[in-house]
């Protein structure tokens, strides 16, 4: 659903004065157009936003609802406007911006065309327009392909996030519906999805059984890429200290602490409590590098002056599993997402003290994210769990 921008700020301008004629004053326009405008937003979300009384408009809980969420639209992405020219504000389209952001993405005019499913003459007219009126080149051609300037990255990440703004609003309007639309999108690393996420979300099926919801996994920084930019609503599993960047917040959920696992049958259980120089003997299967547990696996032997040779990389419990069920390697990965493992009797623990390995797990979000009612119970359930 592709929301006219100018139709948003007429309809904030109405919110605010409770009047056709103050709201046209207040943004330049006849009071036909303001009618007009009110009229197609209202059609387009299948909702009415005001109570019209002889004494004006006002608005009613949905009205409400997407004042709230329009008032954040501007909020983020006027500062980015007025940077780059302040004219923006008043001339800028969702297609041209929803345009900028697929050329961003693809570094392609002809990739993008494809993306949002328009010809490849519409997406260069778009981005064309919105660069003759910002009076400053937003792209760059080059030979590797169309790339953002400093000033089109910056005003791609705040339009992104502006249109992921108008998402949760529908959902909240179909939350007032007793509707369930759209999906709650979770970044999900290794340790949540076999720990906590599973039950999490069945307990909030059980109340909600018709909200969809998307796990996206993949390594943080991809996670952290798509929580920025508006396309996951959140983030669970380890928590980094201190924070990568600033625009995210962390809240801590519990503390795991490392667990070294083998086959059931392995030599390694012949003695009651191996050292670490017979560990280091044998290949081992860890996440990959940078990652916190990773880095709690590198320091434990570097700090003793050893280093294990043979290594396999992954952050799946799965390979991890089958690897070790077949060979003398052993894994080193989060407890409580190898704790079920060993109560299933597929893979023993290593007894070895692994205290100094304690890592804090939580929920990253976006400065600023107001969830959706949806959005915050999931949170709350996973809360609730620990």
């Amino acid at each position: 659903m592709r929301h006219n921008l100018r139709h948003l700020r007429v309809f904030l301008a109405v919110a605010e004065t409770a009047s056709v004629t103050r709201a046209a004053e207040a943004v330049r326009v006849s009071q036909p157009a303001v009618t007009q405008a009110l009229s197609r937003l209202e059609a387009m979300l299948g909702a009415a936003l005001f109570t019209r009384t002889p004494h004006g408009l006002f608005l009613n809980p949905a009205g409400e609802v997407f004042r709230r969420r329009a008032a954040r639209v501007f909020a983020i992405l006027d500062p980015v406007l007025n940077a780059i020219a302040p004219r923006l504000r008043l001339t800028v389209t969702a297609a041209q911006i929803e345009a900028l952001i697929a050329v961003r993405d693809t570094e392609n005019i002809s990739l993008a065309a494809r993306q949002l499913g328009l010809a490849q003459p519409t997406v260069h007219r778009a981005v064309a327009q919105l660069e003759e009126e910002a009076g400053r080149a937003l792209f760059e051609r080059t030979a590797r392909g169309t790339l953002a300037t400093r000033l089109g990255h910056s005003l791609a990440q705040a339009a992104r996030l502006a249109l992921s703004e108008l998402s949760q609003a529908q959902a909240e309007l179909a939350e007032l519906r007793a509707e369930a639309t759209g999906k709650i999108v979770i970044g999900a690393m290794p340790l949540s999805r076999s720990h906590i996420l599973p039950t999490a979300i069945v307990r909030f099926q059980q109340e909600r059984p018709l909200q969809t919801i998307q796990v996206t996994e993949g390594a943080y920084a991809e996670l952290l890429s798509g929580l920025r930019h508006g396309e996951i609503d959140f983030l669970i599993g380890a928590l980094r200290h201190p924070a990568p960047v600033d625009d995210i917040e962390q809240v801590e959920l519990f503390q795991d602490t490392a667990m070294m696992i083998a086959r059931v049958n392995h030599p390694i259980f012949q003695s009651a409590s191996p050292t670490l120089t017979q560990l280091a003997h044998y290949p081992w299967i860890v996440s990959a590098p940078s990652t916190p547990i990773r880095d709690h696996f590198d320091r434990l032997f570097a700090d003793n002056g050893l280093a294990p040779r043979q290594l396999v990389e992954t952050g799946s419990l799965i390979l991890m599993r089958e690897i070790l069920s077949q060979t003398d390697y052993l894994g080193f990965t989060s407890g409580g997402q190898a704790r079920a493992e060993v109560a299933r009797g597929l893979v023993r623990e290593i007894g070895f003290d692994l205290s100094t390995t304690r890592r804090p797990i939580g929920i990253t979000t976006r400065v600023g994210w107001m969830p959706t009612p949806a959005q915050q119970q999931l949170i709350d359930t996973i809360q609730s769990l620990v």
